[in-house]
């Protein structure tokens, strides 16, 4: 089965605004309209400028991520807003509505922002598949206030989302197609002026383009209060469908529309107001300002990215500050023992530890395994209370013995203490004992550092 898109599109002044500020488009595989907002013809500049970026989405087949392409092509429009009033302050204020559908066979991907609507009709039954953004449609979701109210409230067409060239949200869906569908695209000039009763009547009529020329001629009997544009699509089951891009409104260039239709408004205001009508033609170029926006947007990622390179290696240096902090460890500095803040080494030429105390425990007083054991990253402990510990207990179990006194030839040594090279020998018990009487051996002398420490 290959389904394809059988489509037309219209789009009209209607009798009352003095410009057709809605852009529109329909292609094999794109539909989007746009309803632009803003004086000094600012909101037909914004409804073009989204049309055009969306445009190229049309040139080939849609990949998986209907959703994504259709968000980046929405994106780059609304930059190209922001570029365009930043160069031209005059414009600020100006803003558009959004909703478009991008068909890939049995899979269809819609945008939407503002109050243009989308409904679709299937099976005879009528049904709106996009939600107004406006203010009275939340007083209806609150219960606050009725559909049949909200036709003549006084701030019905106050809009709380629209591309504006500031960061908003679109609502992004995916659908089944089914051959038989009926889509119906327009402004608020047609659903705000036709009921959906009359809608779904009229969209029976089978012709995609007699369907769109009626809901135009419904929409200008009603008084056409302001610009109507519409696109009726058909999804049929058939080798080929519509392959000619069509351009209406803002985005078709002023070119005539086709008859207003038959009422006697209609031809009252045909004597005075100039119409524009959709025209099949090749695309134009007009997607210029869209790519300068997307090339903005791209400059803008690349930009995030870097702040997110750089915000990452801040806080790989915080991490590491807060553990270097949080280590200790007891080492030699210089002939003193010392209690280390750190890590031993250097990082790209940073002293990564620090001294933080110097217990006056010199290394030439300790043994020759615990200078072993300070010398290089010393010996590491948990925190500084663990340091401490280490500290006094080298002083207590790792501290060489006090060198004895020499004692020089001829002299008596202190009462109690041996003499060199003098043995005492054992007395029995009760009997004096006998004078101490020469050894021919002799002790070596003791070397401070290595056999004994200097005491003080």
């Amino acid at each position: 089965m290959t389904l394809v898109l059988r489509y037309s599109a219209r789009s009209d002044r209607g009798l009352v605004r003095q410009n057709n500020q809605d852009s529109v488009y329909a292609g094999p595989r794109l539909l989007a309209l746009a309803d632009g907002m803003g004086g000094h013809a600012a909101g037909e500049v914004a409804s073009k400028l989204v049309i055009a970026a969306l445009v190229p989405l049309d040139d080939d087949e849609p990949g998986d991520d209907l959703l994504g392409e259709l968000a980046e092509a929405t994106a780059q429009g609304n930059d190209a807003i922001t570029e365009l009033v930043s160069e031209e302050p005059d414009l600020d204020g100006m803003g558009t509505t959004l909703t478009a559908v991008l068909f890939a066979g049995s899979r269809l991907g819609m945008v939407h922002v503002g109050d243009s609507r989308a409904y679709l009709f299937r099976d005879g039954v009528l049904t709106q598949i996009t939600r107004d953004d406006t203010f009275v449609q939340s007083l209806i979701d609150e219960g606050r206030i009725t559909e049949d109210e909200a036709a003549s409230h006084p701030q019905r067409s106050l809009l709380l989302r629209a591309l504006t060239g500031h960061d908003v949200e679109p609502a992004l869906t995916v659908r089944e197609a089914r051959s038989g569908d009926r889509y119906l695209l327009c402004s608020d000039g047609l659903s705000g002026v036709v009921s959906a009763e009359t809608l779904a009547e009229a969209l029976t009529i089978a012709d995609p383009q007699d369907c769109s020329d009626r809901l135009i001629e419904l929409a200008l009997k009603g008084g056409g209060p302001d610009n109507v544009t519409c696109i009726v699509a058909d999804v049929v089951d058939v080798d080929y469908g519509e392959h000619d891009p069509i351009y209406g409104g803002a985005a078709g260039d002023g070119r005539p529309d086709r008859p207003p239709g038959d009422s006697a408004a209609a031809r009252a205001s045909a004597a005075t107001l100039t119409r524009s009508e959709p025209e099949s033609r090749p695309a134009p170029a007009v997607s210029e300002t869209p790519r300068r926006g997307g090339a903005k947007r791209g400059r803008l990622r690349l930009a995030l990215a870097a702040l997110a390179v750089v915000a990452l290696a801040l806080i790989a240096v915080i991490a590491a500050k807060i553990y270097v902090d949080n280590q200790y460890y007891v080492a030699s500095s210089g002939d003193q023992v010392a209690i280390y803040q750190g890590v031993p080494g250097t990082f790209l030429g940073v002293t990564l530890q620090e001294v933080v105390e110097n217990p006056g425990l010199r290394i030439a007083d300790l043994t020759p395994v615990a200078r072993q054991q300070l010398s290089g990253d010393g010996i590491r402990v948990a925190d500084l209370d663990g340091a401490r510990a280490t500290v006094a207990r080298l002083g207590a179990e790792q501290m060489l013995p006090p060198c004895q006194p020499a004692v020089l030839p001829g002299t008596v040594p202190p009462a109690g203490a041996p003499q060199p090279g003098v043995s005492a020998p054992t007395a029995a018990p009760g009997v004096a004992g006998p004078a101490p009487v020469a050894s021919p051996t002799t002790t070596e002398p003791q070397v401070p550092g290595r056999d004994c420490r200097q005491v003080p």
